[in-house]
């Protein structure tokens, strides 16, 4: 093992070797994993929402508790104070999950503007609480043509920028008009299996995580900046 008296710019006070045994034991959590699902379209018929709908039915049936966010209403960000009625649900919702799904029509190669503007009204942090930091995260897009993974490549580097456990399994569903019946139930399918195996994923990983999420996402230089704020403080109590 290296020396730490090789690493001159470390700050050995606030430096830890990766404990396995916060990472083990027994889940502490009994309660169903809380799960926010967030779609981005509109539309009267939206097959981002139809199969929003689904993941949840899924969810629900993996022992999750779901809570799908309506955008309808949403203001777009920074166009009205954060106190605003839908800011604040879409906020609270986020605090109260653990996991999040976020699905996405593909528009113009990209995610939904719908969509972003959702993630964009959840901030990195509100005053010390990070109301994504340590939440797995599914991702899922419809597209009308042929499959592509554009949205949900977008959504992924979304969920690593908002801190998130991003999970290895992912939905891409094309010529989405064709996978729901008339009564918007998802048809059976290729597509219909991999959305099952992507919920089933996330409620795995958020089993094994939510108990450790703080200690997954706590981070050297995090210590290291509260450290010297403490000591900053101290001193000046001195004074």
């Amino acid at each position: 093992m290296a020396s730490l008296a090789d690493l001159p710019n470390l700050r050995a006070d606030v430096f830890q070797l990766p404990d396995p045994s916060r990472l083990a034991g027994p889940p502490r959590s009994t309660h169903p994993p809380r799960v926010l699902l967030l779609y981005g379209s509109l539309r009267k018929r939206s097959y981002s929402r139809l199969l929003t709908e689904e993941a949840a039915r899924l969810l629900n049936a993996l022992g999750a508790e779901t809570r799908i966010f309506d955008p309808r209403d949403l203001p777009l960000p920074d166009s009205v104070p954060t106190d605003h009625p839908k800011v604040q649900e879409l906020r609270a919702l986020s605090l109260w999950s653990e996991a999040h799904v976020w699905c996405s029509p593909e528009r113009h190669g990209a995610i939904s503007g719908v969509l972003k503007a959702q993630i964009d009204w959840i901030p990195l942090e509100i005053g010390s609480v990070r109301p994504t930091q340590g939440r797995t995260l599914a991702v899922m897009q419809v597209s009308g043509g042929s499959q592509s993974f554009n949205a949900v490549n977008t959504l992924r580097l979304l969920g690593r920028w908002m801190r998130m456990i991003t999970i290895p399994n992912q939905s891409s569903v094309a010529k989405a008009y064709q996978e729901f019946d008339d009564a918007g139930r998802m048809k059976p399918s290729a597509y219909y299996e991999r959305v099952v195996d992507v919920m089933e994923e996330l409620v795995k990983f958020t089993l094994l995580t939510r108990d450790v999420a703080g200690y997954l996402v706590d981070r050297y230089s995090e210590r290291k900046e509260g450290a010297a704020k403490l000591e900053e403080r101290v001193n000046l109590k001195s004074i």
